[in-house]
């Protein structure tokens, strides 16, 4: 895919959590059991040594809340990061549309075996896409062979290059425009025959929620989720371009390597990543929001199951599944966590939790060219 920041829209959790997790098993306490957070502050500050400008780390379990920050916020004024910033979280959106999908599933509004043409028809076709052979789960799990709109070659110059970022970064762009995109190229694979992490998947869900409803995915998710579990800091920024306060600057190399200039990209359309990663949140958001969904208490368990009903996201992550808009990771130490990954330009977050939703992690970069995510996580679960 080329440029790092390109996670943004794409965010494999492979490529922010490979490093750390893909090493051999070690020795360490049982999630949970680890009596501080040495660990977890110890890889935050190696991220911040190698370059990212900020972090900011949000942990709840047994014990209650603890937060820390390490770097800044702000690299012309050097203000601090704060526990409180909110972020633009990128991919982590997907498992807020994937729960709206199946809460829509459970109340026998949709099916997950309903082809995508029962409710777009029309809008996944041509180059040999076709919405009468994919179904929604496909949708939801990246089998559906759809094409990556952000791996078009022309919407990368204009949205992950320099030039092409400070001329478009105000850009509006809708749904059907998105989608548009990916139909001028031909499919990645036959639906169901493989696996490839695809926008475009999630874009189309997005639009499915609002063929069902007759509502936004924006409006759903406030309705459903936001406003259910009290997530003040959470918001759909719709094209606004502007992060609420509190909130820290965000900042690229908008470059294919991690040298180079270092460019404020704070403000921008969050039209271009739609329903696939607009959302802004904060930390403490992010981990009552995991903890709550794996918890039971956002989906009835017959849906629940089928989120957590994962394929192999790849040839090699063996570590790694992907189920319905939610990763299955095995840490080196053999504790699962459950969550997602997001980056959007200047942005790079991890949302994790225990299977049970006792122990969660959140946390964020803002920076998207270096920093090791998976250490951050190992460092929380696994006390290494």
């Amino acid at each position: 895919m080329g440029l790092r920041v390109r996670t943004a829209l794409m965010a494999t959790t492979a490529v922010a959590l490979s490093v750390a997790l893909a090493g051999p098993a070690t020795a360490a306490e049982p999630a949970g059991k680890t009596q501080d957070h040495t660990a977890t502050r110890k890889a935050i500050q190696a991220a911040v040594d190698i370059g990212v400008p900020g972090v900011t780390a949000t942990v709840k379990d047994g014990r209650g809340t603890w937060s820390t920050t390490a770097g800044v916020g702000n690299l012309r004024t050097g203000k601090p990061r704060s526990a409180d910033d909110r972020y633009r979280v990128g991919s982590i959106t997907k498992t807020f549309v994937s729960t709206v999908i199946l809460q829509l599933e459970a109340e026998g509004r949709l099916s997950l075996d309903d082809k995508v043409a029962k409710w777009l028809p029309g809008v996944v076709e041509g180059n040999g896409h076709d919405g009468t052979e994919i179904t929604l789960r496909e949708l939801l799990n990246h089998t559906s062979g759809i094409f990556n709109y952000t791996a078009d070659e022309d919407f990368g110059t204009a949205y992950f290059t320099k030039d092409g970022f400070f001329q478009h970064r105000y850009d509006t762009k809708s749904a059907a425009d998105l989608v548009a995109i990916a139909m001028t190229h031909k499919p990645d694979f036959a639906p169901g025959t493989s696996w490839n992490y695809s926008n475009t998947n999630y874009v189309l869900a997005g639009m499915v929620i609002q063929k069902v409803t007759g509502h936004s995915y924006e409006t759903e998710i406030r309705r459903r989720i936001i406003n259910p579990l009290h997530l003040k800091a959470t918001s759909l920024p719709g094209t606004r371009a502007a992060v609420p306060s509190p909130s820290s600057h965000a900042y690229s190399k908008l470059a294919l390597t991690p040298t180079g200039p270092t460019y404020d990209v704070t403000r921008l359309n969050p039209s271009i990543a739609s329903s696939a990663g607009s959302l802004i949140s904060d930390s403490s958001d992010l981990d009552r929001f995991y903890g709550a969904l794996l918890r039971g208490e956002l989906l009835p368990p017959k849906q629940l199951k089928e989120m957590k009903t994962t394929v192999a996201a790849g040839e090699d992550s063996g570590y790694m599944r992907y189920g319905l808009g939610l990763v299955d990771i095995t840490l080196p130490c053999g504790v699962h966590v459950w969550g997602h990954d997001g980056g959007i330009h200047g942005s790079s977050s991890v949302a994790v939790t225990t299977a049970d939703g006792s122990h969660s992690l959140a946390f964020n970069f803002n920076g998207d060219w270096s920093g090791d995510a998976g250490a951050v996580v190992v460092g929380e679960f696994c006390g290494t």
